[in-house]
């Protein structure tokens, strides 16, 4: 069976969209940022497409689930953030 990871994306302070795949004891992890801002988010196929430019692809029936946070959690006036999540493997590699 075939390792699994989780991607994530969010909107980074200016706004733009950025998807990324969580990869323990790496420096840096695989990124994928969109040329345009907030609150347009990425489609699930503009996701897919990011994904596989980094290698990697949403596992089969696996779903995209969203979480919002605020910037200030006892505060109700403060910033929500929308955070997403999913299920990801390495593509593989056809010889």
């Amino acid at each position: 069976m075939a390792e699994t990871f989780t991607a994530q994306m969010s909107a980074t302070r200016a706004g733009v969209w950025r998807v990324y795949v969580v990869l323990y004891g790496v420096p840096e992890w695989p990124e994928y940022s969109w040329a345009r801002t907030a609150p347009v988010v990425p489609t699930p196929p503009e996701r897919a497409l990011a994904l596989e430019s980094l290698g990697f692809e949403v596992l089969p029936d696996a779903e995209w689930e969203w979480i919002e946070y605020s910037k200030v959690p006892d505060d109700p006036s403060s910033r929500v953030c929308l955070l997403a999540a999913v299920s990801v493997r390495r593509m593989e590699v056809a010889l």
